[in-house]
């Protein structure tokens, strides 16, 4: 016997545990953290003076001030306050919302198949953003009526998705089985069909996250989202492209959108690999 086939078996690591799962793991947890504490740290009030209007990055004003001589460094860490409950909102809903219709839709059948999927097709039917524009619009300014546009827009992802699942699922042999046993309608979907429904539910809702984030700015970008002077990413990348060469006020906020969507994206890439090994 060999001295090799003798030395200890050497850590294999998952499969799913690569270097850009972990960095998306730490991005996510970072903001999560700032969210929580981020009003015990951060160097400055993200409302009040700071310093002189327009000054470029010191090491007093890590991101310099904007145009009111507020603190760019502390109001893009404060804009997290508003970004993430909001995507988290909206996920939340959208998948409720879209789950339910999508199970009764694929179980059912029939006239209530044809109804909500034909909601769904003339949801979608509209490009994401102009429709948000459009219901944000007609509700009035504010985040909460950025959310709400979001979810409508959102849900039809979610619903046609559960529906291909209780499609796929509702063919095998242990739903037949359990029809066969007796099992009445409501047992069969939510104990044998609904359980095996949620893997691509819940990678797509991780994935979609940054979407979110991005969307929730795009509204504020345009005037449609956060009313100043709350600190909000896409109001602040608003307030810079006004003044295009004082770079650093959009830098912070574009820094942030940026690492949220990278972050949930390979989350989303790691849990397709956990929860769907044939996926790779």
């Amino acid at each position: 016997m060999s001295i090799t086939s003798l030395s200890a078996p050497r850590f294999h690591r998952p499969e799913w545990a690569t270097a850009p799962v972990i960095l998306g793991a730490v991005i996510a947890l970072f903001w999560v953290v700032t969210l929580l504490t981020v009003h015990w740290w951060t160097p400055y009030d993200p409302t009040m003076l700071a310093g002189m209007r327009f000054s470029p990055p010191t090491w007093e004003n890590w991101l310099g001030t904007d145009a009111l001589g507020r603190d760019v460094f502390s109001r893009s860490l404060y804009g997290v306050r508003q970004s993430l409950p909001i995507a988290i909102a909206v996920i939340g809903c959208a998948v409720l919302i879209g789950a339910v219709l999508g199970a009764l839709a694929g179980y059912l059948g029939g006239l209530v198949d044809e109804i909500i999927m034909r909601a769904v097709d003339v949801t979608l039917s509209f490009p994401p953003i102009l429709l948000a524009m459009a219901v944000t619009a007609s509700l009035g300014p504010g985040l909460r009526n950025a959310a709400i546009a979001m979810v409508i827009v959102w849900w039809p992802i979610y619903a046609r998705l559960m529906r291909a699942q209780v499609l796929a699922i509702r063919e095998r042999e242990h739903v037949e089985a359990a029809v066969a046993s007796g099992a009445g309608p409501a047992r069969v979907l939510f104990k044998h069909i609904l359980p095996l429904c949620w893997s691509p539910i819940i990678v797509n809702a991780t994935m979609d996250f940054g979407q979110i984030v991005l969307l929730a700015a795009s509204l504020s970008f345009i005037g449609l989202g956060a009313v100043p002077p709350t600190p909000e990413w896409g109001q602040m990348i608003s307030e810079g492209a006004l003044h295009f060469y004082r770079w650093w006020i959009a830098a912070g906020p574009g820094l942030a959108i940026l690492s949220i969507v990278l972050a949930f994206n390979f989350l989303g890439d790691g849990l397709r690999d956990i929860l769907d090994p044939r996926s790779k």
